[in-house]
């Protein structure tokens, strides 16, 4: 896809200094910028590089004022940054505007499919299915029976939806994400063995939510694993059955929240951080990466550390942790001293 500088000025209402036929088909960083590129420049910390770049266009501050001559287009804006998200974001929708039908496909005849779907090239519809307006299911997706997808969902290739799942408005399913498989829950019978326990609950997914690739959310035992609005999931997490997770909460990658576990509203919670079942977590809480939660947490709370603790006394430990060698050795010394002044005592 080509743009003008006109055509992206128009979009960003901005004012164009330079050439506005200039044409641009990609993006880059100022400092890679090459003929046909847009580019843009917020931080002063890389204004040496608008002398140099190659960009056919660049989004700049109206603030800007350059001190020699620049080879590339300008757009002047209020916030070149923001204004290059907002164009980041007019990209991907025409980038993912598709519609119709690839072959082959399997779409059950009692799904239910609003207006202006794609479905993708070896997608398969369940029975019962419905699938709202300007949803768009990849190729190599499956939607399972009786699920459920709001308006303007997209569900990205090689998503797996198992049965009775429900996903909102405006959600965003990222590649090889299994929603609605069983939980985790096995019981021993009397040889020892370990025999599953039936999982007949689902997943419920609220509107607007993001989930990352190659996560698992797995259905309830009996009632829901639900995900609240706003959520946003990153990459390679694990949401156990029977897990809430609260509005507009934001987890990074490769946690796993284990079996009936309650997070609230508004948390924050870093990488690789193991949180047990069954405990609750407060609204507006800041777990730190890698951390391992064992016990409930009040609303507010920041921590940090395996097992986790208040993240200002965590921080004044590590400092005594690193200078462990140090303390071992000035007390090593400090026995030594007194051993010898016991012994001249004697």
């Amino acid at each position: 896809m080509k743009f003008t500088a006109k055509q992206i000025a128009d979009i960003l209402e901005g004012n164009i200094v330079g050439n506005p036929d200039a044409e641009v088909s990609k993006l880059s960083k100022i400092e890679e910028g090459t003929v046909g590129s847009l580019t843009f420049l917020s931080n002063p910390k890389y204004n040496s590089f608008i002398y140099t770049t190659k960009a056919s266009v660049t989004i700049v501050n109206k603030s800007f004022q350059p001190e020699k001559e620049i080879e590339s287009t300008l757009i002047k804006v209020d916030d070149a940054y923001k204004a290059f998200s907002k164009l980041l974001e007019f990209y991907n929708e025409v980038k993912n505007n598709k519609s119709g039908r690839e072959n082959p496909h399997f779409i059950a005849s009692s799904a239910t499919i609003g207006e202006n779907e794609y479905v993708g090239a070896y997608a398969y519809i369940g029975e019962n299915v419905v699938l709202g307006k300007n949803v768009k299911i990849y190729p190599n997706s499956y939607i399972g029976d009786n699920s459920v997808i709001g308006d303007n969902s997209v569900i990205f290739a090689g998503v797996k939806v198992y049965s009775e799942s429900q996903i909102g408005k405006n959600c965003k399913i990222h590649s090889g994400t299994v929603i609605g498989s069983d939980g985790f829950g096995f019981a021993p019978n009397e040889d020892g063995e370990y025999k599953a326990i039936p999982q007949i609950g689902n997943v419920i997914i609220e509107d607007n939510v993001d989930v990352g690739s190659n996560s698992t959310i797995d259905r309830a035992t009996l009632g829901s694993t639900i995900i609240r609005k706003g959520v946003k999931l990153d990459n390679q997490i694990q949401v156990a059955h029977n897990v809430e997770i609260g509005k507009n909460t934001v987890i990074a990658s490769q946690t796993g929240i284990a079996g009936s576990t309650k997070i609230g509203e508004n948390c924050m919670i870093g990488g690789q951080v193991g949180i047990v079942g069954h405990i609750t977590i407060g609204n507006n809480v800041r777990i730190q990466a890698q951390s391992g939660i064992g016990k409930s947490l009040k609303e507010g709370e920041v921590v940090q550390g395996t097992p986790a603790f208040g993240y200002s006394d965590y921080s004044k430990s590590y400092v005594y942790f690193k200078n462990l060698p140090k303390l071992a050795s000035t007390i090593h010394k400090i026995e030594k001293e007194l051993n010898t002044q016991k012994t001249n005592n004697e």
